[in-house]
């Protein structure tokens, strides 16, 4: 879960949103930042870091820590990694996997298991399902295009931008779901297909790494998923699990439907083998 505080703002500033974002997908690295660090790392004065601490119920920068520490009950993965590393075996192989280990505990800490169920339920309510990512992330919109094709979900991927991303949207309405993967700070295109939904009135279901949304743009399912700390390598095992799940959950929402869907498959495959 994210993090608790004495008193929790209704509101916050956008600075204040960039402090708590990182002490939440950061908690064990921020326990050996002194309050100089964490400003430049955050690009943020002191003042502001210990008026945040402030805002949230601590007495000063010095409680907001012993709070965080209260709440820390594992090794994060730079200590899993010392450990591992002190042993015998492949210290890279080991090292990796004990932090992928990591990421699928902090996803499934961290992610809301309501908006789980009900993001689960609008892909299998949903008229046409349409999937929007670029750079690394298409590699997790192709797995759940893929997935949800083969359960017999009307699925399409829409162009990375321009006038074909366009396009693409122009035919979504209020029977259909846009699915974004964007999982650090949502860009210019990520946060236009968001804002687009209030006039075309589609569902939006967003993957993101980021516990606190992004303000202005809001989806109408957020799934959080936990890559790792900002300076380590981000790989997309954690994200790769939370997306076979999210279809397993849908599947079983469609129920028969997916079945025979996958029964038509298995037929044609074994009639075009015997050929």
């Amino acid at each position: 879960m994210p993090l608790t505080f004495p008193q929790m703002p209704d509101k916050l500033t956008a600075n204040e949103t960039t402090i708590l974002e990182y002490l939440n997908r950061n908690s064990n690295a921020f326990l050996f930042l002194n309050i100089a660090q964490l400003a430049a790392a955050l690009d943020v004065s002191e003042a502001t870091i210990s008026r945040f601490a402030r805002h949230v119920g601590c007495r000063d920068f010095k409680n907001l820590k012993q709070v965080v520490l209260g709440q820390v009950e594992q090794p994060g993965p730079v200590q899993k990694k010392t450990a591992v590393s002190a042993g015998e075996e492949d210290k890279l192989l080991s090292c990796f996997l004990e932090q992928q280990k990591y990421c699928l505990e902090r996803t499934l800490e961290l992610l809301d298991r309501t908006q789980f169920e009900q993001a689960a339920q609008a892909v299998a309510d949903a008229r046409r399902v349409y999937v929007y990512a670029k750079n690394g992330s298409r590699s997790m919109a192709e797995l759940l295009t893929f997935r949800l094709w083969r359960i017999g979900v009307d699925i399409h991927r829409l162009s990375a931008g321009g006038s074909e991303l366009l396009e693409g949207l122009a035919t979504a309405g209020p029977e259909d779901l846009v699915v974004v993967f964007s999982f650090s700070r949502l860009t210019p295109v990520s946060g236009s297909i968001l804002d687009l939904a209030a006039q075309t009135k589609y569902k939006t279901l967003l993957f993101t790494g980021r516990v606190t949304p992004d303000q202005g743009h809001r989806a109408d399912y957020r799934l959080f998923v936990y890559r790792g700390e900002e300076t380590e390598y981000h790989s997309m095992a954690a994200p790769a699990a939370l997306v076979d799940a999210l279809v397993l959950e849908v599947s079983a929402r469609l129920g028969p439907k997916a079945a025979e869907q996958l029964e038509r498959l298995r037929s044609l495959k074994k009639h075009y083998n015997k050929r």
